[in-house]
């Protein structure tokens, strides 16, 4: 019987975070059970900080709220936490027992995780280790596998749709090539369907490395027929055939820590190359952050609270160590092994390996056939 639960948000904001913690607690309080937030998401469960969220104003009226009311945690890996000792030395250390111990003193039946593939991972072994964790996909780049989209998607395609509009206007006024940088490390969702909703002409995404001539061949095709501007969207994690996307050390964060690596300014490359092939002046945009915050979409809040109302149903049923999913129009559910595909070492320091199962575009997606059917060329 389920009698008290706790929610942690984990990773980078999405717009959709607010309306899943909506959903669980007010599930939750219809069913007689207490319902808490870890502030911070990993370092409050680390640092047993957490709150009452039923019955607690500040966590009413969230629903159309960005963020997270709970906040989050970025580079947070309980099992490689980062520790000051007194002499001001750093190290890392396996705090995962101290973690389980927290919650079970606390007396939480179960606690989920808000997250991506990281999160995931980290909630995976934590469920091993003896913490009953349900987890609700949350990303922007929409590429957690086992589900067909993850919250916050929606809301950040339609933030680079808005931002291709208003480029458009400048392309066209100036003739010039505008390019935007959008999110996408390995996957590119963001730039291919935001390309297809905003009339972009070139679209080059993480799956499918790029030959910058095609793209140049394609909007010299333009020139020609009198169209003397165009419109790129760039995933931040695009690259050129043989060679590697443009990224830079993330500062303050090790690989003991999490990713530490931060992909960025691929579309200025892009941008240079394709004005030095084309003869037409070219700019860059990076959407960046722009894409996370805000308002959620109507699309994102009602499937943030169909996953967070299903996720308190799960744990009702008693059903742990797994994570909702959307199936073909459906809510259900698949256990986190599935999740973390073969990345199994427990306490692995990250998720976003070659061994994790991250959903990408396939070259049959119907947003690929789409895109090429209407003439958006994809750099091949």
């Amino acid at each position: 019987m389920i009698k008290k639960v706790a929610i942690l948000a984990n990773g980078g904001d999405v717009s959709g975070l607010n309306a899943v913690i909506r959903a669980i607690k007010k599930t939750a309080e219809v069913n007689g059970i207490e319902c808490y937030g870890y502030i911070d998401g990993y370092r409050g469960l680390v640092n047993n900080n957490y709150i009452r969220l039923d019955g607690n104003p500040k966590a009413s009226g969230i629903l159309q709220k960005g963020g997270a009311i709970i906040g989050s945690s970025t580079n947070a890996i309980v099992f490689h936490y980062k520790v000051e000792n007194p002499d001001g030395t750093i190290e890392y250390k396996d705090l995962s027992d101290q973690c389980v111990q927290n919650v079970k003193d606390a007396g939480f039946d179960c606690v989920f995780t808000l997250g991506g593939d990281s999160t995931q991972k980290g909630a995976r072994d934590l469920f091993i280790k003896g913490i009953n964790v349900i987890g609700v996909p949350k990303t922007i780049d929409n590429d957690v596998a086992c589900t067909d989209v993850t919250f916050g998607y929606n809301t950040a395609v339609s933030v680079a749709t808005e931002a291709i509009d208003r480029l458009h206007t400048t392309a066209e006024t100036h003739d010039r090539i505008m390019v935007l940088e959008v999110m996408g490390r390995s996957a590119g969702w963001i730039a291919l369907e935001s390309a297809i909703a905003g009339g972009a002409d070139v679209a080059l995404i993480p799956e499918i490395p790029y030959d910058i001539n095609k793209a140049a061949e394609a909007i010299k095709k333009r020139i020609a027929v009198g169209k003397r501007f165009s419109v790129v969207v760039v995933s931040e994690g695009a690259f050129p055939k043989g060679g590697e996307a443009t990224s830079h050390a993330a500062e303050g964060i090790d690989d003991k820590a999490g990713i530490s690596i931060k992909y960025g300014g691929e579309g200025q490359r892009v941008a240079k190359m394709l004005q030095e092939l084309t003869g037409l002046e070219a700019r860059c945009t990076i959407l960046g952050y722009m894409q996370r915050g805000g308002t959620p979409t109507a699309y994102d809040r009602v499937l943030s609270t169909k996953y967070g109302a299903k996720a308190m149903e799960l744990a009702m049923e008693g059903k742990f160590g797994v994570l909702t999913v959307l199936k073909n129009g459906k809510l259900d559910y698949v256990n986190l092994e599935e999740v973390v595909g073969n990345n199994k070492e427990l306490g692995a320091v990250q998720g976003g390996t070659e061994n994790s199962n991250v959903r990408n575009v396939t070259m049959d997606n119907d947003l690929v056939k789409t895109a090429l059917d209407i003439g958006i060329c994809l750099g091949k």
